[in-house]
């Protein structure tokens, strides 16, 4: 019998997944559940993303019979599109923190929205919205499974996904320097002029991938911008910021201290774009 490694093993059955991100699996993402099978730990037939075509491309790799996606995990279903109630969104961007690729763009109090191209479809952002403004359409018709879904969509959301991750870490390290800076207060001008150093390296410079990804979110912001201007002029803006319940505010607040404490207080965008929020 032929001995396949397992992280090499983990990495084709990755290859095979559809990168949504969705943890529908049981897994926080594609690639630990791609460990979690390579290891014989997890079936594989746990991602209805994937559906029947996806666990009869793990099944013939693992050498595996094809059996159906259990129920637990969800149902093969068309691919939905995250669609935002613009009037409702009370802007409380627990849905951008909750999106694996960063396909939703906006600012603490102002309108949210959904970048088309970037969306998996993973309903990860419909839980935490704490006013019900995000619908979940399907949009493949009676497509489901690899039929709704193509290979550049999945490489491209994995590389979202591996970017959000890395943006993360980064972000992590820095606000972790920069609380250890301010512990530093009282210690030598030289060990916080080092720390201070250690939490403002600069970031790689953008690749080009990221600089379409920067280009795209540019123009959904501007879309945004129109819209809600347009909006705004036919009194139709959004009427409830200030009339949310006191749990909805809790939530709201919770989520603004975490970024606080993340020092990410001023950058109100999503992802690693720099791109100043559009003003109400």
């Amino acid at each position: 019998m032929t001995v396949i490694d397992s992280k090499t093993l983990a990495d084709r059955i990755e290859d095979l997944l559809p990168q949504t991100q969705c943890t529908k699996c049981g897994y926080p993402a594609c690639r630990p559940y791609a460990e979690a099978v390579a290891r014989g730990e997890a079936n594989y037939n746990q991602c209805p993303p994937g559906g029947a075509e996806g666990i009869a491309r793990l099944a013939a790799l693992l050498g595996k019979p094809v059996i159906p996606l259990n129920s637990a995990n969800g149902v093969e279903r068309p691919r939905p599109l995250a669609v935002i109630d613009e009037q409702v969104c009370i802007g409380c961007t627990l849905c951008m923190q909750a999106c694996p690729v960063d396909a939703i763009v906006g600012a603490p109090k102002q309108m949210h929205t959904v970048i088309v191209e970037l969306c998996t479809g993973c309903d990860l952002c419909v839980p935490p919205c704490p006013v019900d403004c995000i619908a979940m359409p399907p949009v493949t018709g009676e497509a489901t499974g690899w039929d709704a879904w193509s290979q550049s969509q999945a490489d491209a959301a994995r590389e979202r996904h591996n970017q959000r991750e890395a943006r993360l870490a980064r972000e992590r390290e820095a606000a972790e320097a920069r609380a250890a800076a301010r512990r530093a207060v009282s210690s030598t001008p030289a060990q916080v002029t080092e720390i201070n150093a250690t939490a403002t390296v600069a970031a790689p410079a953008a690749d080009d991938a990221e600089a379409k990804k920067r280009a795209i979110i540019q123009a959904a912001l501007e879309r945004a911008r129109q819209k809600k201007e347009e909006l705004t002029a036919k009194g139709q803006g959004p009427q409830n910021i200030e009339r949310v319940s006191a749990d909805v505010q809790a939530q709201i607040d919770a989520a603004e201290a975490r970024r606080r404490r993340l020092g990410l207080a001023a950058d109100n965008t999503a992802g690693n774009t720099e791109i100043p929020p559009t003003k109400r």
